[in-house]
């Protein structure tokens, strides 16, 4: 079996690609499209808890796929910084249209932790496990399987795509 060759790329671009990929909504649409019509399911809110459980889901690949890696803290934070310029025009943009004043950067970081603490209680296993499941109940559909799965999908198609393309990459230093 043949390896693939590794290509360079520095921090900056690993993570404004990284983000880019966060923040893509293509994947999105097509895990929508596999609800069944339901009045229980509010369709807005699950696309709007899929798109944050996309964004924490790539951080959180970027810190367990890059872990031991002397790299791993700088590719983060560069990460988390791009998601922060993108949450915070997306919350000024909200302001514009809506009038309500939302941190998205904020609810980023709730949502992690609240990703985090299901995880972390369901203890050893695979943290899609946990994911799922807890998708749905911020969903208001706990006991949907289709929003279960919407969740779970997301998190392992989400981190399985950061894994790869961390394998995928020789760092190289900055160009001067």
């Amino acid at each position: 079996m043949s390896t693939a060759e590794k290509r360079d790329e520095t921090i900056q671009t690993m993570s404004e690609n990284l983000a880019a990929f966060a923040v893509d909504r293509e994947d999105l649409k097509l895990l929508l499209a596999t609800l069944p019509e339901d009045d229980t399911i509010k369709t807005v809110t699950v696309e709007y808890e899929l798109q944050i459980l996309k964004i924490i889901s790539a951080g959180w690949a970027v810190s367990v796929y890059m872990d031991g890696k002397k790299e791993k803290d700088a590719l983060a934070e560069r990460f988390w910084l791009i998601i922060r310029e993108f949450s915070k025009t997306l919350s000024e943009t909200l302001h514009l249209t809506t009038g309500a004043d939302v941190d998205y950067f904020e609810t980023l970081k709730q949502r992690f932790d609240t990703y985090l603490a299901a995880i972390k209680k369901a203890g050893k296993g695979e943290p899609t496990q946990a994911v799922g499941p807890e998708f749905a109940r911020l969903c208001d559909c706990p006991d949907n399987p289709f929003v279960t799965l919407n969740g779970a999908r997301i998190f392992h198609l989400t981190v399985t795509a950061v894994q790869e393309y961390v394998a995928a990459v020789t760092i190289v230093p900055e160009s001067t």
